[in-house]
């Protein structure tokens, strides 16, 4: 086993403190192990002094350790019923009894360090089905990218049968450019299943679209947010919902913009899931452009007042959304993905704060964008 810097350097902390003692002229701390002949041993993993004339022998192989002496005292280290390892002390020769205070302190130590290496064995567990997951992982991308090829070549086939004309064209390209998207997420999967991606620097919330890994250049948010509007119009499309489009798209959209901003992409695509989960089907659903930001919009029941600023709390969820799943955390994920880029994310009084042209009763969820 392999014992992290933090455990060895405990140990060597705990022992060390005895090499004061006169008394005593060897502490050793050994952990359980298997040994190649699967029977149980223990492995020394800390000595002090760390230099002595006397040389200790492993523990099998020394017979002196299996005869009582009145100078040896073991001290086990162990979590509830299981032996974990023992912590060894050896006093020179004497016939004086043993001090109540080092006796005391030894099993202090030994409690320390049983608690310490309980931990370490659970660290130790941990890594390694981090480690299988990891590579299962990588497994599943692999396999992945033959039916996604496959599905991509149906799908171009399928373009080139129909013709220019055919009224069914713009299903078939949804559909290359839904494949796109899946391209992105094995590529995030990829990215996840090597060992030195930080952990800390994805999400740990619910992702509705490919995390924007740290290595990607500056991003078009258009070509982001084109496969997102283009689903919401086919999903409006099979649910009854009317749906209204941008009909304006200003030049910082177009633009290269700094690849933090491509998370505004999940930010529209958690706003657009929410839009259609929670509103009744009469009501129309649209995206809107200005100057300064992008609006996601709806004309169903209003978010009451009593309710406006709790929406955005992680893992609250309002009276009208009671009997919809979800798990309450869209909202608090989208602005704290806004303030990662330095924008905002906020609820307008209506659709029509955002744009005159828009309907004056509704929600309104607005990303402010920084200006530069």
């Amino acid at each position: 086993m392999q014992f992290s810097d933090r455990f060895l350097g405990l140990v060597d902390q705990q022992l060390s403190s005895f090499e004061s003692d006169d008394e005593l002229e060897v502490v050793v701390a050994y952990v359980a192990k298997t040994n190649e002949k699967n029977s149980p041993t223990l492995e020394i993993v800390g000595q002090r002094p760390k230099q002595i004339q006397k040389v200790l022998s492993p523990i099998d192989d020394d017979p002196d350790l299996r005869v009582p002496s009145f100078n040896r005292r073991w001290y086990p280290l162990q979590e509830g019923s299981m032996l974990l390892g023992v912590l060894r002390a050896e006093r020179f020769p004497t016939e004086k009894q043993w001090s109540e205070s080092l006796d005391k302190r030894l099993q202090i130590s030994a409690s320390v360090l049983a608690n310490s290496l309980s931990l370490e064995l659970e660290r130790e567990k941990l890594l390694k089905e981090i480690n299988q997951q990891r590579d299962q992982i990588g497994v599943l991308v692999h396999q992945l990218r033959n039916p996604l090829t496959a599905l991509r070549t149906y799908a171009q086939l399928l373009l080139r049968k129909l013709g220019p004309e055919s009224q069914q064209i713009d299903l078939v390209k949804g559909l290359l450019d839904e494949q796109k998207q899946l391209d992105k997420y094995l590529v995030a999967l990829d990215q996840l299943s090597q060992p030195k991606l930080n952990p800390n620097e994805m999400s740990s919330a619910r992702l509705l679209l490919p995390p924007l890994m740290p290595t990607h250049e500056p991003v078009n948010l258009m070509e982001l947010l084109n496969p997102l509007i283009s689903r919401a119009e086919t999903t409006a499309k099979l649910q009854g919902y009317k749906w209204v489009g941008p009909s304006f798209v200003p030049d910082w959209l177009r633009e290269l913009r700094s690849a933090e901003e491509g998370v505004i992409a999940e930010i529209v695509a958690n706003l657009l899931e929410n839009a259609f989960r929670y509103s009744p089907q009469s009501a129309t659903i649209g995206i809107c452009f200005d100057r300064k930001g992008i609006c996601v919009w709806d004309t169903g029941k209003a978010i009451p007042d009593s309710e406006r600023a709790k929406i955005f709390q992680s893992g609250y969820r309002g009276g009208k959304n009671k009997n919809h799943q979800g798990s309450g955390i869209g909202l608090s994920l989208g602005r704290n993905l806004a303030k990662q880029f330095g924008g905002q994310l906020k609820l307008l009084e209506s659709p029509a704060c955002f744009d005159d042209s828009l309907p004056k009763e509704g929600n309104a969820f607005v990303i402010v964008i920084p200006v530069e």
